[in-house]
């Protein structure tokens, strides 16, 4: 074949793309047809978080987009054709009926409601009955999740109680577009697509399924590992590099088996405000996450032996922090509610304490207003209540946040948790390994990253990584409540001090313990110690 032979064969295979309807109304669909995500990413083959962009903004492209448009193609036309017979057989019973139909309504009549103790209302994630606090409205109030009526109200916000009864709005666009901007308006059905040719007949077989899957969670893991070890007989380091480089589609599917039965859905690509996106190709966004580098300048007089501590698993621990559930809504001079999350534009307060304690704030150079995430604002807050009284409240101007949970990513957190304490009860390099890929791609891909599609949340990536820089500064002033000097706080994990340590913190390998990585000799006629580690 001659090279324009190939040209003209890459020509013929262009064809125009599968025209798709809105977001919204893809959802509304499969609503419509009782499919649940699992079902219909399974039959396009794709996670269910994928089918969740698609709902959510994100476009398929080449195969997948002509398959998802023929689904919905097909959706569209049944349940269209369902709809017109309904309506003839309604049309038919309420002509038989009449006299029936018109018998008055006595008034005066209230709707019964459901008790709290109704088995119909749904229990914590954790299945404990220890969840949040369901009220019953007497008026219907909009949902903090889709805008929509809901009776209920979880944890002070009024929302539905289950996601089929929960359709947020077409994302994209804030809830409430300003001034000037038209509203969109939402299509009674999609357009008709083009379908590809098929057979006349279909098979009237069982259905085939495009994966099996495990009964749970840490199932995925441990089968992933015995799979790769398996894959490349044995080989330890061959089969590490190819879980470490799959890890972020694994950890989205794992976060997908975490969701299962969950209260909230997770709204994968939501509309985010300009100071959550990158100002340029390689800069960054507007939101300052309080990174700790802080080394004291005074030490107290004499020669002493520090030592730098490594916190362990330091993202992991920080899945544990309130996350925005629904779209970040814009407020201006209200007080923090704690019961929302988000960013906030706040000035910082003077901090009097920089010989012995880092700031809260991290190190920053230039003054004035900044935006910080949650987990900072509330570190300030903590630091000047009643308690600490170490600084002046922080003054809020403004914020972007939603209702809130602390145990949005509880299960995921969980799920890598236990596998990486059975990982180091057996020695098992390899899933450790495995599983530390897993939570530190999550979080550093979540927010715009060529790595993962399936997520947007630079709101959470802050929000994860804040949390943990603020965890670690927690670390620091419990060493200096508990008479330690406090030397050096970096990062994440790493917190340099003078003392007997082993007094205030536990020594392990678990979350909740601290590790030796590494001991030096400061002070009068010792060598001072250059390395930072990271």
């Amino acid at each position: 074949m001659s090279d324009f032979d190939a040209i003209d064969s890459l020509l013929d295979a262009v064809g125009p793309q599968a025209e798709l309807p809105p977001c919204h109304v893809r959802r509304e669909l499969r609503e419509r047809a009782r499919l649940s995500k699992a079902q219909v990413a399974r039959a396009l083959g794709v996670s269910p978080s994928t089918l969740s962009g698609w709902e959510s903004g994100r476009d398929p492209a080449g195969e997948t987009r002509t398959k998802y448009a023929y689904l919905l193609d097909g959706l569209n036309a049944k349940l269209a054709t369902e709809t017109a017979t309904e309506t003839a057989t309604e049309s038919a019973t309420e002509t038989e009926s009449a006299p029936a139909a018109q018998q008055p309504v006595t008034s005066g009549t209230a709707p019964t409601a459901t008790p709290l103790s109704s088995p119909d209302l749904p229990q914590d994630e954790d299945g404990d009955g220890d969840g949040e606090d369901v009220e019953l409205l007497v008026a219907p109030e909009p949902c903090v999740l889709c805008g929509r009526p809901a009776g209920q109200r979880v944890a002070g916000f009024a929302q539905h109680l289950t996601p089929d009864d929960c359709r947020p709005a077409a994302t994209g666009a804030p809830a409430a577009p300003p001034a000037g901007q038209p509203t969109a308006h939402t299509p009674k059905a999609p357009p008709r697509t083009t379908r590809p040719a098929r057979a006349t007949e279909r098979s009237k077989g069982p259905a085939r399924h495009a994966f099996q899957e495990p009964s749970g969670p840490v199932d995925l893991i441990r089968e992933a590992v015995q799979g790769a070890l398996a894959e490349h007989r044995g080989d330890v380091d061959a089969a590490t590099a190819v879980l470490v480089k799959r890890a972020i589609p694994d950890a989205m599917r794992l976060l997908d088996e975490t969701r299962k039965g969950a209260r909230y859905d997770v709204i994968a690509h939501p509309w985010i405000p300009d100071i959550l996106k990158k100002q340029s190709a390689r800069g960054a966004d507007q939101i300052w996450e309080a990174r700790p580098k802080w080394t004291r300048h005074e030490l107290p007089p004499g020669r002493h032996q520090v030592t730098a501590l490594d916190i362990n698993g330091a993202y992991l621990s920080a899945l544990k922090t309130h996350l925005p559930l629904g779209q970040l809504e814009h407020s201006t001079g209200l007080a923090h509610d704690r019961r929302r999350s988000g960013v906030h534009l706040i000035t910082p307060p003077e901090w009097e304490h920089e010989a012995v304690l880092p700031n809260p704030i991290g190190q920053r150079d230039e003054p004035g207003p900044l935006w910080v995430t949650e987990p900072t604002l509330r570190l300030l807050l903590r630091l000047s209540g009643p308690r600490h009284q170490l600084c002046e409240p922080p003054q809020i101007h403004e914020s972007y946040t939603s209702g809130a949970t602390e145990n949005l990513l509880e299960k995921f957190r969980i799920a890598l948790k236990d596998a990486r304490d059975t990982a180091i009860e057996q020695g098992d390099t390899v899933t450790l390994e495995y599983v530390k890929a897993m939570y530190s791609k999550f979080v550093s891909t979540m927010g715009e990253s060529n790595y993962n599609r399936e997520l947007y949340r630079p709101d959470w990536m802050h929000l994860i990584r804040s949390q943990a820089f603020a965890n670690l500064w927690l670390k620091a002033l419990k060493a200096h409540d508990e008479g330690l000097a406090v030397v050096r706080a970096m990062g994440t994990d790493e917190l340099h001090v003078i003392g007997d340590w082993r007094r205030v913190f536990a020594e392990g390998r678990a979350v909740t313990e601290v590790k030796v990585k590494d001991t030096y000799t400061v002070g009068t006629d010792a060598a001072e110690h250059e390395g930072e580690g990271e």
